[in-house]
């Protein structure tokens, strides 16, 4: 009975483990001698030699007109099923990880709630920038420039690349200053278009991007990188409304 509930634990139902564990207990067997062995009918029990064979823990002998015989696979291989699941789960969970937002967005939807989505470290910021490029809507940016150029300058080289084959403009609000001048100087004028907050403006080391009815943001702290995104129609209409002004003040 232990070594039955080690089966189980190792993933085999409860006439698995039955019928795997009388094959090493007594060695090759008839159906037949299997079901009345353990007990399952007979109908249940090729039905549950099919699983284990598909499982590469039984095999089959024996030719047409004669009685088939099943005999049982080494055990280690009760190992090998166990590594294939672990990487079956772990791609779902990959891909589940991948659609999320869009479920979530869903969901919420329903609910009548903002979408709100967190990432973290640079996978997180690089997923973060790629949602704006699924824009349909003029992307609308507060940067601080000389973040982005000291702290993920390949991350923002790749992401504007994307952008400038999809041809996806965006307007930037960046702090005015020397450096950030002469960063963006001829910085992918045809898809980028720039303006200087005049005021005295401290380093803000983010990114807050609006389109889409999404408002996203990124942190570019070097001991933390977080990225946000929120999807809300209402909140994005704010958004757009104050970024729409202040642009017309500049």
């Amino acid at each position: 009975m232990q070594e039955e509930n080690i089966l189980m634990q190792a993933g085999l139902s409860e006439e698995q483990s039955l019928v795997y564990q009388a094959l090493l207990d007594k060695g090759p067997q008839r159906a037949s001698d299997l079901s009345k062995w353990t007990g399952i009918k007979r109908g249940l029990i090729y039905k549950v030699l099919e699983q284990l064979e598909s499982m590469g823990l039984v095999s089959k002998n024996g030719g047409i007109g004669t009685v088939a015989t099943f005999s049982p696979a080494h055990p280690s291989l009760l190992l090998s099923n166990i590594e294939r699941k672990e990487k079956e789960i772990a791609l779902n969970k990959e891909i589940l990880l991948s659609s999320i937002g869009s479920l979530s967005s869903k969901y919420n939807l329903i609910l009548g709630k903002p979408n709100v989505q967190f990432f973290e470290g640079e996978d997180g910021i690089k997923k973060v920038l790629a949602d704006t490029l699924t824009s349909k809507t003029e992307i609308y940016a507060y940067s601080d420039i000389e973040a982005i150029f000291k702290y993920i300058p390949e991350i923002n080289k790749e992401y504007v690349a994307k952008r400038e084959k999809l041809k996806l403009k965006k307007k930037g609000i960046f702090i005015d200053t020397p450096e950030a001048r002469q960063l963006l100087t001829d910085y992918h004028s045809e898809i980028t278009e720039n303006k200087f907050m005049k005021q005295d403006a401290l380093s803000f080391e983010s990114i807050m991007q609006i389109y889409d009815d999404k408002i996203s943001y990124i942190t570019l702290s070097p001991n933390k990188m977080i990225g946000v995104i929120i999807e809300d129609p209402i909140i994005y209409r704010m958004h757009k409304y104050i970024y729409e002004f202040l642009w017309s003040q500049i």
